[in-house]
């Protein structure tokens, strides 16, 4: 009777030590560029059973808006909260989450039409091959995915529409899908940025750095290779291009999911987006 209760109380204590184990968050994380010849700041999101299991995570790189850093969906997007609950629950598998700073010195996470920021450069050849050597990351496409919000929706569509080769699922949310035409990418080089672009480097740039081109340049094939998930409010002020992609990829019958739900341009929409995100990409990991 003695040996029963004693592995009951054992057996308990083990569940509950299971039960309250969460994951960790580190926001102040950096290494050294060599592209960006400057330290670079990000954040990760390590899972419960991290420190107790020798077992290798699929990542997912989750890119933040104009405005934020590294710490934008940490602080705001309670990054560690909601994916603890959606991992507990069953909703979404045990990953790695990294979370990059695109607003350090420069805004953006693409390489610049001049050539001296060559951000997303970094992304692919320093950050990428660091965090996934650094940390026990399954390094393929199938265990591989990108979302982001705002100016990381935009990230997220160009990243893999650029790289279909190594993402197993792209989620933009709210996304800024990039400038409408050859104009407007000149005038907010010059608004943002204070520089002129000119003609051939517009002509050269532009049409690499926009959605709807590089689905229309792309086969139905490489587009339909990574799994979309595209999500925006119907309050937002990106609503109307985010619709364009959609029709786009329709067009092209392209397999995507397409979510508008009641909301803005805001971090509660974005909070209500996350659990959908983990649970979508989490269906990838396990095909």
């Amino acid at each position: 009777m003695q040996k029963t209760v004693l592995l009951f109380i054992l057996c308990f204590l083990a569940s509950s030590i299971g039960f309250s184990q969460t994951g960790k968050v580190f926001d102040q994380l950096s290494h050294t560029s060599k592209i960006l010849k400057q330290e670079r700041n990000f954040a990760i999101y390590l899972p419960p059973d991290y420190d107790t299991s020798q077992r290798s995570y699929p990542v997912l790189y989750l890119l933040h808006g104009a405005g934020d850093d590294q710490t934008g969906w940490v602080q705001f997007g309670e990054v560690l909260q909601i994916t603890d609950k959606a991992i507990k629950e069953g909703h979404a598998t045990s990953m790695i989450i990294v979370m990059p700073d695109a607003y350090t010195t420069r805004l953006g996470y693409f390489n610049d039409v001049r050539g001296d920021w060559n951000y997303e450069d970094y992304f692919f050849k320093e950050l990428m091959p660091y965090v996934e050597s650094k940390y026990r990351i399954k390094s393929k496409k199938e265990y591989r995915a990108v979302a982001g919000l705002s100016m990381g929706g935009g990230g997220s569509f160009m990243y893999a529409l650029h790289h279909p080769e190594l993402f197993a699922s792209a989620c933009p949310l709210s996304a800024y899908i990039g400038p409408k035409s050859i104009d407007e990418m000149k005038r907010f080089a010059k608004r943002y940025n204070n520089f002129e672009v000119n003609d051939a480097d517009a002509e050269s740039y532009f049409p690499k750095h926009n959605a709807l081109s590089l689905i229309e340049n792309m086969t139905k094939k490489q587009i339909e290779s990574v799994r979309w998930y595209i999500d925006c409010g119907d309050d937002d002020f990106l609503y109307e291009g985010n619709s364009l992609v959609h029709l786009a990829l329709r067009k092209k019958e392209v397999k995507h999911e397409f979510r508008i739900r009641d909301g803005g341009h805001s971090w509660k929409y974005w909070r209500e987006s996350l659990p959908e995100v983990l649970k979508f990409v989490s269906e990838g990991f396990h095909r």
